[in-house]
Parts: C-alpha cells; sequence; structure tokens
C-alpha cells in the first residue's frame, strides 16, 4: 500500500522482519515470565537497533543482552571467521562456510547476502550466492503472464493459466516462484546505515518486486494525482525511512499509516503482467473503482469532453512567473537563451 523502498533500491525485506521478530520474542518472554531477551545482531549493523527499539517499545521494562557487544565476547569473537571456527569445532550447523563466506538472512519477502567476499563493493557475487532467483540468463526462454488483483491497496488474487490463488499469503508464494523461475527481483547495492556505516547488501526479492510494480502501475489508473505527489513525496520516503530506522512501533509510524489507508480506497482492479529473464513487465491495467481516467478525455481522435482551447488560459497562467523570471534575467545580463 506504501510502496516502501529505502534510497530507491531496497525494499527492506530485513527491516520488515525485526518488528514481527521482536513482537513474537516479547511474547514468549511475557509467557515465560524473562527478564530479558537476547539478539544476535552485530555491534555494527542496523538489526541491532531495530531489535532493541522494538523491544523497549513493546515491554519497556525488559532488560537485553548483546553478546556482539559484551566486551568478553568481542575479546574472544574478532568476527565472523571466529565464529565459523568455534562452529565446526562444536558441530553447530551454519549456512555460511569459508568456501561461501557471507551472511544470508532469509524470510518470505526476500533472500539478503551481506559481508565476507561481498564487504568488496567492486567483488562480483559468486553466482552460487543468489539463493532464490534463478540467474536470469538461465532463466526459461518463454515468458510468464499472470495478473494480479487488488482490493483497495491490497493483493486479493493471483492467477496464472488456469491457477487461481486468493489467500494472501499464498498469493504472495505465488508471486514469489513467478519471480524466482524468471530471475526477477536482484538488486547488489550500497546503502547508507542508520549508525552511520556505509554497507554493501545483494538482494533477492522476486515476489514484492513484482507486487510493488503491479500495484504502481493501478495507482497510475485510479489515484489522484495530487495525492499520488503527497504521498510519494512525504508518505512512502517517510515511511521507509521509518522502518529501515527501526522506529516501527512508534506513533509517526501509525500516524502514517492512516493516510496510506485512506489513498487506496480507490486502489480496486487488476494488473496484467509478464516476467521474463530478469524482468517483469506490465502488459494492461483495468478498474472499476474510479472514473479519474477517460479513454475519450484522453484520446487524441476526440474532442468530446475537453476542448484544447481551454488549454490556453491555463498555459498563460502558469507562465507569469516563468516570465517575470525569464526578464530579471535578461535584465540581470544573464539571458537563459544563452545559459
Amino acid at each position: 500500500m506504501c510502496n516502501a523502498i529505502f534510497e530507491d533500491q531496497y525494499l527492506l525485506g530485513t527491516a520488515l522482519a525485526r518488528p514481527i521478530i521482536a513482537k513474537s520474542m516479547i511474547r514468549v518472554a511475557e509467557k515465560y515470565r524473562c527478564d530479558y531477551v537476547s539478539h544476535g545482531a552485530t555491534g555494527k549493523g542496523n538489526d541491532q537497533v531495530r531489535f532493541e527499539l522494538a523491544f523497549l517499545a513493546l515491554k519497556p521494562s525488559i532488560k537485553i543482552l548483546a553478546p556482539w557487544r559484551i566486551p568478553e565476547f568481542i575479546e574472544r569473537f574478532q568476527g565472523r571467521a571466529d565464529l565459523l571456527k568455534f562452529a565446526a569445532e562444536n558441530n553447530i550447523p551454519v549456512s555460511s562456510t569459508p568456501k561461501a563466506p557471507w551472511s544470508k538472512d532469509d524470510n518470505i519477502v526476500h533472500c539478503s547476502y551481506e559481508a565476507g567476499v561481498l564487504e568488496d563493493p567492486d567483488h562480483t557475487p559468486p553466482k552460487e550466492l543468489w539463493d532464490r532467483t534463478k540467474d536470469p540468463k538461465d532463466a526459461p526462454d518463454q515468458s510468464t503472464e499472470f495478473s494480479v488483483h487488488f482490493e483497495k491497496g491490497l493483493i486479493s488474487k493471483v492467477v496464472v493459466g488456469d491457477k487461481e490463488v486468493t489467500d494472501s499469503v499464498e498469493s504472495f508464494k505465488l508471486l514469489n516462484q513467478i519471480g524466482c523461475e524468471n530471475g526477477v527481483g536482484r538488486v547488489d547495492i550500497v546503502e547508507n546505515r542508520f549508525i552511520g556505516l556505509k554497507s554493501r547488501g545483494c538482494y533477492d526479492t522476486p515476489g514484492l518486486t513484482i507486487a510493488r510494480l503491479a500495484h504502481l502501475s493501478l495507482e497510475g489508473l485510479v489515484m489522484d494525482g495530487r495525492v499520488r505527489e503527497l504521498r510519494d513525496q512525504f508518505v512512502s520516503l517517510t515511511w521507509s525511512r521509518l522502518l529501515y530506522n527501526g522506529m516501527f512501533f512508534s506513533p509517526e509510524r501509525e500516524f502514517i499509516e492512516n493516510s496510506v489507508v485512506f489513498c487506496q480506497h480507490n486502489v480496486t482492479g487488476v494488473v496484467r503482467l509478464s516476467a521474463y529473464k530478469g524482468n517483469a513487465y506490465v502488459l494492461g491495467r483495468s478498474s472499476d473503482a474510479s472514473n479519474l481516467y477517460s479513454q475519450e478525455d484522453a484520446s487524441m481522435d476526440s474532442l468530446e469532453g475537453f476542448s484544447p482551447m481551454d488549454t490556453s488560459g491555463f498555459i498563460a497562467v502558469q507562465a507569469i512567473r516563468l516570465k517575470k523570471y525569464g526578464e530579471q534575467k535578461i535584465k540581470d545580463g544573464q539571458p537563459l537563451a544563452k545559459s
């Protein structure tokens, strides 16, 4: 509904998961009357902030153990190499290995990869790193066509061939499957962490990449232009930053979400798409929920409902300040025509 995205590329798959994990941990802590909760996030990442802000908002009296900030712990384990060695010596299964020296974090939304060889921002990610999506070069030579149905901004149905799914979780899984098979949703970025460091991350986000594309396409058809402009300039940007920075359980996030729900009342309709070798494409969209788009008004072959002559006054009014600006630049000896 919000089209959340961080720094124009990251769809916030890890940041989305942390409040959910924290909420479940606090529920368990309360059930068993625990005074402490703990997390394994490092002292250089965002997750320590996300977890702990969530813990303290959900249960202000809770105490937190963060091993990566305990002096005795970091004296023994200087980094991931020491931990991998410890895990091997104690038969503890972990996904990272000396041959695959990067960390992996997987959930229904995405799979993220960082650290190890990825810390060099110019190092090409090994082909075997990408766990979730096919290499676009190995994806099918035939495109996959499907449709995504929305009701008030939320996915209500996904249809692929003869298969139709209406459950929200299963619909998202189906979009994941389509994206995975066609190599959709890979990004490799350097982002600005909340704590002030830059970090390189690789992300597999197939289903959400498709869902966001479809949602944006439908909004273009049914959402008021000025409402969308305000949402994009303030709401989406701010909500994304709040989520990334661990401020999910905050009054400002609740405030912003109320406006998100309001602007989605007419976002009901169907978007047809195609997935092919690393990309998803919109084929068309339709909706009965809004009269903002008129094929007749927009047609270059019809003058019904909209007179081109009406734009003369509109342009003249819009040009008033621009003419004044141009006149001033000429007066200052800096005519715009020569700039």
